[in-house]
């Protein structure tokens, strides 16, 4: 039949032919059965949540030894900073500070050493203030070398921690603020109390022995140097391990890392290393030189190149004195570090540069020659020799007994921000220097 499509009736009767149509298409879609949409089968089965954090790895079994089948210990992986590091591998990781602080500034960098058997979690800090060089260099080197295929436990180096200071050559915070007299610092405090609250979570608390490294301050030079409160038995065990190194008593200043690392159980001590802004190689090598020694008594390192060193050689010094100048010119130093001196010897002198007039600076006690200042322009006053009373362990261990009788519970709340206290004004002249 032939559909007129011209006029009215063509109209009328395409239209009704288009309704009928549909009605039949609608009358067979009701017979069948419902189609199923695709959304309604997902193509894949639904997954799990994602959880918080990367997903650990596997355990892994530490390399096979008849010891190792008599314990059957595993080695897990070291997590840090939201890493995973295995058994026997080395990781370089990356820290910043929280809130945002220091976002145009290179973060600082997070040495990362698991060992292939289980063991102690040493920490090597250094550059708390950013232009003391020498101790940089020391963790990096051991960080560099050591090897973590061989390594018992972890070693975890943080160089750089000041990395504002660093970059700049500079000892404190943008803010001028001594970021060693902040810790363990606070969340909502000043740039360095929150930068240290950070560091200290972060890294420092996953220590079970520090280390920090310094030099000497506003020029001044130091023998490298062990430096701790050997009241606490803890403590002065730990300094036990770094072979021949002197180490010197001293209590502290409230807001050192060293003294709130030990607040929360972890044995701490500080590294002084000659001066500041330079590189010597003279005191870097014997610092090094320690730091083996102590891997070696940590049972961390198998190496038998320090086997032989007796901790009971270490020299102690239980009290020390600093030698004031008592004029002002240009100070000449006539002694050495590590130099031993006798009462009335001469230690340098201060020339007036105006008048020639000299002034001697003499010996008051016998001792050791532990800091000196460098030859430089000084007022009356100013802080010249450091000089070392030598004692000795077992002296130390008494002293260590009846300060630890006498100890009453601190009252100051170590997270107080001392953001009012003036750090060149607090502590003694050589806790100043840390």
């Amino acid at each position: 039949m032939r559909l007129v499509t011209g006029g009215a009736l063509g109209t009328a009767s395409t239209f009704r032919l288009r309704i009928a149509v549909l009605a039949a298409l609608a009358t067979v879609a009701a017979a069948m059965p419902l189609a199923a949409a695709p959304q309604d089968f997902p193509a894949e089965s639904p997954r799990a949540a994602t959880p918080v954090g990367p997903k650990p790895p596997p355990l892994i079994a530490a390399p096979t030894s008849p010891d190792d089948e008599a314990t059957g210990e595993l080695i897990t992986p070291f997590q840090m900073l939201d890493r995973f590091v295995l058994p026997g591998t080395r990781q370089r990781l990356s820290w910043r500070p929280p809130d945002g602080i220091g976002r145009g500034e290179l973060p600082s960098p997070i040495t990362v050493l698991h060992g292939a058997k289980p063991g102690p979690v040493l920490c090597l800090i250094a550059g708390i203030h950013g232009d003391e060089l020498n101790g940089i260099e020391v963790a990096r080197r051991m960080g560099d070398e050591v090897d973590a295929t061989r390594l018992n436990g972890t070693l975890v180096v943080a160089p750089i921690v000041n990395v504002f200071g660093f970059t700049r050559n500079n000892r404190y915070l943008p803010d001028r603020r001594d970021l060693n007299r902040h810790f363990p610092g606070t969340r909502s405090g000043s740039i360095a109390s929150r930068l240290a609250h950070g560091f200290f979570n972060d890294i420092v608390r996953r220590c079970d022995a520090l280390v920090d490294f310094h030099t000497g301050s506003f020029q001044r030079s130091n023998l490298p140097q062990i430096r701790a409160d050997l009241t606490n038995p803890e403590v002065l065990e730990f300094t036990r391990g770094f072979g021949n190194t002197l180490v010197l008593h001293s209590p502290g200043t409230r807001g050192m890392l060293r003294l709130a690392a030990v607040g929360t159980g972890i044995p701490a001590v500080t590294f002084e290393v000659g001066a500041p802004h330079f590189l010597e190689e003279e005191h870097i090598a014997p610092a090094a030189d320690a730091i083996r020694a102590l891997m070696h008594r940590m049972d961390m390192l198998e190496s038998e190149a320090h086997a032989g060193q007796d901790a009971d050689a270490t020299p102690i010094y239980q009290d020390s004195s600093w030698v004031r100048t008592n004029a002002g010119g240009f100070l000449f130093g006539e002694v050495q570090l590590g130099q031993t001196v006798k009462p009335g010897q001469s230690l340098g002198y201060v020339v007036d540069p105006i008048t020639s007039r000299r002034s001697e600076i003499l010996a008051p006690f016998p001792g050791r020659i532990l800091g000196m200042s460098l030859n430089q322009q000084v007022l009356p006053g100013y802080a010249a020799f450091h000089i070392g009373k030598l004692s000795s362990e077992q002296q130390a261990v008494v002293d260590a007994a009846e300060a630890l009788a006498r100890r009453q519970p601190e009252a100051e709340d170590m997270d107080e921000d001392p953001s009012e206290r003036p750090d060149a004004e607090s502590g003694s002249e050589e806790e100043r220097e840390e």
